[in-house]
């Protein structure tokens, strides 16, 4: 089922995110935590892959499984990075030919240990170009990445946003914000969407922090800015992970609850392959 039509019948979707697992143990740990978070029956589910394309294959594999065996709506995360436009079509024709719909088409992050986006001159070197490709050689659902906070590489929020808008109109049906901490900012975001006339569906992206080291980790990684007083929370326990883990976990749910009371259209969880916190914040919003 295309995820436009689960739009059609759920007011509020509830989504998760995973990633694929990189040996055999994380395969085992992904296992357990997928049946857990299955049980939730989310409206929907995506499966995302390493930088410059590592781990495609394994996370194809995961999306067919989950469609398949599981029977969730599975969204196929596929990117620019070293695809040529050839890769490009036997990879989508193949995800189509298996039954798959829905694709989150994005730009990417450089391969490992390149700090820049080399140009693709056999292939496509942003999102809009690949959205506009795949839209035109099969009729997929496309999700789109929005930020918050702006792209870390954007001159500003405008900017940003006018970018956001080429994407929509190249055929992206609904986008997933990357996370964020200040939900003011979020609805800031959807009134200036509105107003460059972006109407499709904007979905927020939650992320608990359990973990002190992931603070500045998510800050270098997405230019997502995390209020002081968060930090504050945080400080005198960063050394306890039960503690970091509780108020993670509290303040995940007291932003979610906000976020729909403030008329949200669902949750996208980036659940880091973990099962635990995101099925406490589940429960505790539904």
């Amino acid at each position: 089922m295309k995820i436009t039509e689960i739009f059609k019948k759920e007011d509020k979707t509830f989504s998760f995110e995973f990633f694929p697992p990189k040996n055999e143990i994380q395969a085992v740990e992904f296992g357990i935590n997928l049946g857990q978070l299955m049980k939730l029956r989310p409206s929907f589910v995506s499966v995302t892959y390493g930088a410059g394309g590592s781990t495609q294959d394994i996370s194809f594999g995961l999306v067919e499984f989950i469609h398949h065996k599981i029977g969730l709506t599975c969204m196929a995360h596929y990117t620019c990075v070293n695809a040529t436009k050839e890769k490009v079509n036997k990879d989508l024709n193949n995800l189509k030919n298996n039954g798959i719909e829905n694709l989150m088409l994005l730009r990417g992050d450089p391969p490992k240990g390149q700090k820049t986006f080399n140009p693709n001159i056999d292939g496509f070197n942003h999102a809009s170009d690949l959205i506009t490709y795949s839209k035109n050689i099969n009729n997929f659902c496309i999700g789109g990445s929005a930020y918050v906070d702006k792209h870390p590489e954007a001159e500003n929020l405008d900017f940003d946003i006018e970018n956001l808008k080429t994407k929509v109109d190249a055929g992206a049906d609904f986008l997933i914000t990357q996370f964020f901490f200040d939900n003011d900012k979020y609805f800031d975001f959807i009134e200036k969407t509105k107003r460059k006339g972006i109407k499709c569906r904007i979905i927020p992206g939650l992320i608990p922090v359990i973990n002190y080291k992931q603070i500045k980790k998510f800050i270098q990684l997405s230019g997502t800015a995390i209020p002081y007083d968060i930090i504050q929370k945080f400080e005198p326990y960063k050394e306890d992970k039960k503690k970091m883990y509780e108020i993670g976990v509290e303040l995940a749910i007291a932003q979610a609850k906000d976020l729909l009371k403030r008329g949200a259209p669902g949750i996208h969880f980036y659940t880091l392959n973990k099962s635990r916190a995101t099925v406490e914040i589940y429960e505790a919003i539904k």
